[in-house]
């Protein structure tokens, strides 16, 4: 698995790997990234192996950045063909961002099977430019068809953790669950909004509970401020147990991410989406208005973004549980829980037909 630098891209190679092991408990999984990246957090506490290498962003850097990315890229290429060989690797796939060129490109000179992942509606520059090495392309939108050859792609949504497929969880009678969170590192600009917002939600105190992802930056701020506003509000740098709280939540504040966006569907959440507008190619907004058109969503610009614009959205659709209902049942519909089974299945069928070549 090449999967590093954010949580989109290291929690779908997880949900993969998991599915590999279902279906045959036999199966090896090593993933390659970077020291510096969210898997070295993550991997070690889902209890996979990481093997680091020595890639590193290039683009929206600024040039001594891509200057430095590019000189690196062939140390990180040698490395990848070092853990393939050591590995025996018979498969890689590749999540995108600067970890999955350098491994793809080794497999590709190795000899070895290579599929990408896609989640995006409009592609990552990393998966667009190895596109033509890859023998299978998995994308999560119909809109990135054009991008890849027709040959080589399989649109079957987003691998995401079978957690997020159980029942709702049961929250206190009379009270509505809001869950705030801005991808794996937090977001200031929700951060800052929701503190404004709160004066705004008195009437909803008595009646909402709150859970926060605030990243490690504004925890302290932000606690503070819900305790000062009198909310019940359960405020944390990351959510390890994502899954059971958003199935506990009546309603999500957050970014568009691709992989969030396929959280959100296959639990059948409403949201309130916030594409972050520093998004390379403007994909989560795209994500974004892909949910908002099939009624699953409602989407606030950031550069639009005020604490009373954000205050007004959830006292609406806080207050309007039949217009909640109407969404979640659209959110779920847009949903595709078996996208990690199927990615796997034809992964394994690949890999069995290039042996049978052999």
């Amino acid at each position: 698995m090449a999967a590093g630098g954010t949580g989109g891209h290291v929690y779908p190679a997880i949900t993969l790997a998991r599915e590999f092991l279902r279906q045959d408990p036999g199966t090896t999984v090593s993933f390659i990234g970077t020291a510096r990246g969210i898997e070295a957090k993550v991997l070690a506490r889902e209890g996979f192996e990481l093997a680091e290498i020595a890639a590193s962003g290039i683009m929206g850097r600024g040039m001594l950045d891509v200057i430095g990315g590019l000189l690196v890229l062939p140390i990180a290429l040698w490395q990848s063909m070092r853990v393939l060989r050591t590995r025996q690797a018979d498969l890689v796939i590749g999540t995108g961002g600067y970890v999955s060129p350098p491994v793809v490109l080794a497999a590709f000179l190795l000899g070895r099977s290579r599929v990408l992942l896609e989640p995006n509606a409009l592609p990552g520059q990393a998966n667009k430019a190895m596109g033509p090495f890859a023998q299978r392309v998995f994308l999560g939108f119909e809109s990135a068809k054009g991008f890849f050859h027709p040959s080589k792609v399989r649109v079957v949504g987003i691998p995401v953790r079978r957690e997020f497929l159980g029942p709702p969880v049961s929250t206190a009678p009379g009270r509505r669950t809001l869950l705030v969170f801005g991808g794996s590192q937090g977001a200031h600009a929700i951060n800052v909004a929701m503190m404004e917002a709160l004066p705004h939600l008195s009437a909803l105190r008595d009646r909402l509970t709150v859970i926060h992802q605030t990243g490690d930056a504004d925890h302290p701020e932000v606690a503070a401020g819900y305790r000062a506003a009198g909310f019940t509000a359960k405020t944390v740098p990351f959510l390890y147990d994502l899954p059971e709280v958003l199935r506990a939540a009546d309603l999500a504040v957050c970014r568009a991410g691709a992989v969030t966006v396929a959280e959100l569907t296959v639990a059948g959440k409403p949201a309130i989406l916030i594409p972050l507008p520093q998004a390379i190619y403007g994909h989560q907004g795209a994500n974004a208005r892909t949910m908002e058109a099939a009624g699953a969503a409602l989407v606030l610009e950031q550069q639009d973004l005020t604490g009373a614009r954000l205050a007004e959205a959830l006292g609406s659709l806080l207050g309007d549980p039949g217009r909640l209902g109407t969404m979640a049942e659209r959110s779920r519909a847009l949903g595709r829980p078996q996208a990690a089974e199927a990615i796997v299945r034809e992964c394994r069928a690949l890999v069995s037909a290039v042996r049978s070549e052999k």
